[in-house]
């Protein structure tokens, strides 16, 4: 008779094709532990994926990168968490050794693998194996819906934390999805002083009001640029491109002209342009924001942990895990913030 485990995870088996299939939970490898998964979201990045729009995720992989769990199992020699302890993932997998491992930017590590983005697991599933040492132990406190919010959150507070002091700051955020509602609580909390969101949507332009923008402004406005400006009287300090593609690349270049910064965050699709003369006439800055650092996973879980951060602001459907599928389609019609899958048993 067997003695081998199963379990059910989501694969994203080919463009526009998502499958929950049953297979054999394999061995645990040196410095793994095994999670029991609670909640895992989806983001933009997961949306790319299972269109074949991603720059470097492609089908077939298993998605779940937005997790929060409980250890089951470790193996030897594993000291940083424990079975019974409630989890999220950090899901960059890095070497350690590279050049910028050893220069705190593991985010860009030379040999980077990327736990639910194309490695071998992804947190989509009942139980996952995923390096101990990428384990953040989650509040007692905190809620699945909080614990799963934190490493999105991580990700705005990251490119924040790469633009310097934001005290006294104006500043722009394009998109009032997940990543850009994030980012204006980021924002805030650095010490902008006025802060401008866009989005086509008017349920997220509220959203963001409610969050404390001065201002929330119909993307599909004519003159954008000009209308932000407008909003923060004058040109902004700092803009966030949390869509990232030809139109708003542009639109955030106008707004911080002259001397100021852009920050790409969004995940684009595919290259875009920009006007050289002007990013050197008006010492325009361009600056890249990718994933987190494991400062940033603390700094989002004490964001969390605040009294005025609600998290059922953001979770706005759920789906247990047979129904991935329908999970990933309700991301692709646009109209939630966060969705998440969750396991059968129930979720806070």
């Amino acid at each position: 008779m067997s003695t081998e485990l199963t379990r059910r995870r989501a694969i994203v088996s080919s463009v526009d094709i998502v499958e929950v299939i049953t297979d054999t939970v394999p061995s645990l490898e040196p410095g793994e532990a095994l999670v029991e998964m609670s909640a895992s979201g989806i983001c933009g990045s997961d949306k790319a994926g299972v269109h074949g729009e991603h720059a470097f995720m492609k089908p077939p992989y298993y998605p779940g990168h937005e997790v929060v769990g409980v250890v089951v199992a470790v193996t030897d020699g594993v000291n940083n968490v424990e079975v019974g302890d409630r989890v999220t993932i950090e899901p960059t997998l890095v070497c350690g050794h590279c050049k910028p491992c050893l220069n705190k930017m593991e985010n860009l590590c030379e040999n980077l693998q990327f736990f639910g983005c194309g490695y071998r697991e992804g947190g989509m599933a009942d139980v996952f194996l995923v390096p101990a040492a990428r384990l953040h132990r989650v509040p007692k406190n905190f809620s699945d819906y909080e614990a799963v919010l934190v490493e999105p959150l991580a990700t705005p507070v990251h490119a924040v934390r790469l633009t310097g002091d934001l005290t006294g700051k104006k500043v722009a955020i394009l998109g009032a999805g997940t990543i850009g509602l994030f980012t204006l609580i980021a924002a805030r909390r650095a010490g902008a002083s006025k802060i401008v969101s866009t989005d086509t949507l008017t349920t997220k332009r509220d959203l963001a009001l409610a969050l404390g923008a001065d201002a929330a402004i119909d993307a599909g406005v004519d003159d954008l640029a000009g209308v932000v400006r407008g909003e923060l009287g004058e040109s902004a300090d700092v803009v966030f491109d949390c869509v990232a593609n030809q139109a708003t690349l542009g639109e955030a270049i106008k707004m911080a002209i002259k001397g100021g910064t852009v920050v790409v965050l969004g995940g684009p699709r595919k290259p875009a342009t920009v006007d050289l003369p002007v990013i050197q006439e008006y010492q325009i800055r361009i600056q890249g924001a990718a994933t987190y650092c494991w400062e940033d996973f603390d700094t989002a879980i004490e964001i969390i942990g605040g009294d005025d951060f609600d998290a059922n602001r953001f979770v706005t459907a759920t789906f247990p895990l047979p129904r991935a599928a329908d999970a990933f389609a309700s991301i692709t019609a646009g109209g939630e913030v966060k969705i998440l899958v969750v396991a059968d048993r129930g979720h806070d």
